[in-house]
């Protein structure tokens, strides 16, 4: 029997040994250096309270994708707590699972997310409702009209991310909205960031839209049943996402594969014609060594060059790959008896608290990027959903910066005294909290990453070497996305073709990730 070396269980790896097992007679062996499985879209359980790291939507618009989660966890069939408690309308799956009676569930979960910026709540993504024009104010208004009309007849060559929003918003709406948050999350400049970003995150998106929507739904004017919009729904299992990749996990083992936690690859083994012959890994009990017939990478590319040291892997790639750019991520989780911000919206929600999910912090004067409210996202997230608030403050940072070297207690106080800053919590709230930190979480598209191509022809002349997943191409790939070159990598491989295009062309399709067609 054939055997594939996986290295990472996370979506994508997990799903690369999911579909070798179901569609070929090759035995996979993950090989994860975490104990747990499911990488970024782990949960993360602190004292019976769980945190979703980085907050993960299941919506997909690959059928196939759709088709595995559904198999893997039911659909919903009766009310979960809070829709029970609040009377709120759901849509049920008849014979679905009872989220009540049984954990294995995907719930059926509204999305609500706003941005906070001046104190204020605006919708997101971006829109000229009343409520916007009354919280910018007359002023702010006609400059973000000008400088839009300003983009509209002339339009600036596209070299970069800041090129890219000028274009589509205007100069003005863009440095209110998106300049300096874009900084906060990067760490660089809107200018020093590729336009690519941005056409695979936020193309689809524009004030254009913004407007036509506005005076569509001012005057009243039926909306175009092919006009694209952002999910409304999206599914969640009920105890965070981690729950769907353990029980992938789970139905790997028991098809026959193999999972090595605690492990780390360290050396990529070069064979007798350019392939690769094996894996040597590291472990608490020293290194081993595998055998492969095929190695499916969803490591970082940077650590992945590193790996293949023996291959004689080029200088000038070797470069590149070294400069790679990422962006680290901590979470703050708090627990907290309740918020000093009140829910003005029509949504019902335990407590009264605000109905988001997570909050885009767009204020400039707390280093804060996302407030995630777990509560919103399942009930079952946090021990007392009733009486309790479960947050998690996200923030984006570099391994080794200041705020990544902070002590526990120390970030979780400088977290708190954030939220206090801004009005959304007060004093000496927080029950207790924890702090999870997670490398590599958001590969970025700047730096050395313009010459990425060099890496890639490099490594698809390795024959049996397949990378996969977010980190594994460098790509800001969703989770389904991420799944989808998994399963393109095995029928690359059941096919014994030697071309690798299929795996590099997903999520190139320039829609935005969360965009679905009415119609």
């Amino acid at each position: 029997m054939k055997t594939a070396i996986i290295i990472g269980a996370g979506p994508a790896g997990l799903t690369a040994a999911y579909y070798l097992l179901k569609e070929t007679d090759i035995k996979p062996v993950i090989i994860e250096k975490d104990n747990v499985v499911g990488g970024l879209s782990r949960t993360v359980n602190f004292e019976g309270n769980r945190m979703d790291i980085g907050g993960h939507r299941f919506f997909t618009k690959n059928d196939e994708v759709a088709a595995l989660w559904e198999k893997l966890l039911p659909p919903q069939g009766a009310l979960a707590l809070d829709d029970k408690l609040l009377g709120r309308h759901v849509e049920l799956v008849q014979g679905g699972a009872d989220p009540e009676q049984c954990d294995a569930v995907f719930l059926n979960r509204k999305r609500i997310s706003r941005i906070f910026y001046l104190r204020h709540f605006f919708a997101y993504p971006v829109s000229l409702g009343w409520e916007t024009i009354r919280n910018l104010g007359l002023s702010r208004m006609a400059g973000i009209c000008f400088s839009y009309l300003q983009a509209v007849l002339k339009k600036r060559q596209e070299n970069n991310l800041e090129d890219f929003m000028i274009n589509r918003f205007g100069r003005r709406l863009y440095e209110i909205f998106f300049e300096k948050y874009t900084e906060k999350v990067w760490g660089r400049h809107p200018r020093d960031i590729g336009a690519d970003w941005g056409s695979q995150r936020i193309k689809g998106v524009s004030i254009s839209k913004v407007l036509s929507d506005f005076l569509q739904r001012a005057l009243r004017i039926k909306r175009q049943e092919s006009e694209a919009s952002l999910i409304e729904k999206f599914r969640y299992p009920k105890y965070g996402p981690g729950q769907l990749w353990e029980k992938m996990c789970d139905e790997v083992m028991a098809m026959g594969g193999e999972i090595r936690m605690g492990c780390e690859a360290v050396e990529l083994l070069p064979g007798t014609s350019g392939d690769l012959a094996g894996v040597v890994y590291e472990c608490g009990n020293g290194r081993e060594r595998l055998d492969a017939d095929y190695v499916i990478s969803s490591m970082p590319i940077s650590q992945l060059l590193h790996t293949l040291l023996g291959s004689g892997v080029p200088d000038e790639v070797q470069a590149i790959g070294d400069k790679l750019p990422y962006r680290d991520f901590m979470t703050a989780g708090l627990l907290v008896d309740r918020l000093e911000i009140d829910n003005q919206t029509h949504h019902k929600t335990l407590g009264n608290i605000v109905p988001d999910c997570w909050i885009y912090i767009q204020e400039p004067d707390v280093k804060l990027g996302r407030l995630q409210v777990f509560n919103n996202w399942s009930p079952y997230l946090v021990e007392s959903p009733e009486s309790k608030v479960w947050l998690g403050l996200e923030y984006f940072c570099q391994q080794g910066d200041e705020m990544w070297q902070m002590q526990d207690a120390d970030f979780l106080a400088f977290a708190a005294g954030e939220l206090e800053k801004i009005g959304i919590i007060r004093h000496n709230c927080v029950e207790k909290g924890c702090v999870v930190r997670m490398e590599k979480a958001y590969p970025a598209y700047f730096g050395s990453y313009k010459d990425f191509g060099k890496v890639r022809e490099y490594l698809d002349t390795i024959p049996n070497l397949y990378c996969i997943g977010r980190n594994g191409q460098h790509r800001y790939n969703n989770m389904d996305h991420s799944m989808l070159t998994a399963i393109e990598a095995v029928r690359v491989i059941k096919s014994g073709s030697q071309d690798k295009r299929a795996l590099w062309q997903v999520n190139t399709e320039e829609n935005y990730h969360e965009v679905r067609q009415k119609g």
